[in-house]
């Protein structure tokens, strides 16, 4: 496996620097600071993906808010989605709460609409969404994010939270595999 992965860390195309994906963070917590300032959001940080992003974002937010985390995955270190398995939900009541989601990457959007769903069931009063990256696709999405950082062509990518297998989430710039192993 461990080739494997070399391999496709070695042959990516890199299509955002670091520094470019860091100054897309920071437009979006410009925009995020400005729309949910008062509202006491819980902050629901979408594992695994979201982990980057979200360390990344909350830093930037200077306003009150708690934070917990979601685990509903399609992909379970997979290159193509499944059936929605709930891994993990949030201790923190969403009863009459604003809630952020923050996520990686908004694909096909049947998770983070899932998660927004399940949010709203709990009682939440808004659910804004948070995707540093959104894919852009040649049909609809059951869901849109509110905060979005960058757009980005069909291409299967890791880097900044998101994976190839299970690895390199923890890659330094956005990255698009040329080849995708099964």
């Amino acid at each position: 496996m461990l080739k494997e992965i070399q391999h496709i860390q070695a042959t990516a195309d890199l299509l955002y620097s670091e520094e470019q994906v860091e100054a897309a963070l920071d437009n979006m917590a410009t925009e995020i600071n400005a729309r949910l300032a008062n509202s006491n959001p819980l902050v629901l940080c979408v594992l695994n993906g979201g982990i980057v992003a979200a360390g990344k974002l909350l830093t930037r937010l200077a306003f009150p808010l708690n934070i917990d985390a979601i685990n509903a995955s399609r992909y379970q270190n997979q290159t193509s989605g499944g059936v929605i398995e709930w891994v993990l939900k949030p201790g923190t009541p969403l009863k009459d709460r604003t809630i952020l989601i923050i996520d990686d990457i908004l694909d096909e959007g049947i998770t983070l609409a899932a998660i927004r769903d399940y949010c709203m069931e709990q009682g939440a009063i808004a659910v804004y969404c948070a995707a540093l990256v959104d894919k852009l696709l040649d049909h609809d999405k059951p869901i849109q994010a509110d905060f979005v950082g960058l757009q980005i062509e069909n291409r299967y990518l890791f880097g900044y939270g998101m994976d190839y297998k299970g690895y390199l989430r923890n890659a330094a710039g956005i990255y698009a595999c040329k080849e995708v192993g099964q």
